[in-house]
């Protein structure tokens, strides 16, 4: 087996998720998981997102916690954190949920910034930090809008420190 052929039929699954049965699904999954070394963080990765996808997450958590101990890198080490401090929040643990993802913020810049902003915001809000979560998500959105990038992202800025000229 390739590692090319094993990500398609990866990939392949996920793309079928809409179309089986969850225990289906997560036997899928459990069975690529299982053709990886024993202690793979890939694994541990495949099964929590696939746990996650599937409404357990209370299961996907040790799972995330599992690849991100054994060393899953790049992207999907960063979905990784992201996916775990959305399941955390879900679970009632959105203070694990800010300081996972605020250090995530801190860790590097790449395509999936704004998936760390988005799932930051919704914690922030969970913590009572609605200033700072609407923050967030304005700056976030300010440079995906055709016009006005500028004085949105003023806007954000404004909400969480004061104006000077006040």
């Amino acid at each position: 087996m390739s590692d090319a052929d094993w990500e398609r039929r990866v990939a392949d699954a996920w793309a079928s998720i809409d179309e089986r049965s969850e225990p289906e699904f997560l036997a899928l999954i459990d069975g690529l998981a299982a053709e990886l070394p024993p202690g793979s963080a890939r694994a541990a990765f495949e099964r929590a997102c696939s746990l996650d996808s599937t409404g357990h997450s209370d299961r996907a958590v040790p799972l995330y916690r599992e690849a991100l101990e054994a060393g899953l890198t790049g992207e999907n080490r960063r979905r990784a954190v992201i996916q775990m401090s959305s399941s955390l929040r879900n679970l009632g643990r959105p203070e694990e949920s800010v300081a996972l993802l605020t250090a995530e913020l801190d860790a590097g810049s790449d395509h999936l910034d704004d998936a760390v902003r988005a799932t930051l915001a919704l914690a922030l809000t969970d913590v009572g930090r609605e200033r700072e979560a609407v923050s967030l998500a304005v700056g976030a959105l300010a440079r995906h809008l055709p016009r006005y990038q500028r004085s949105m992202a003023n806007y954000a800025r404004l909400l969480i420190e004061p104006d000077p000229a006040q």
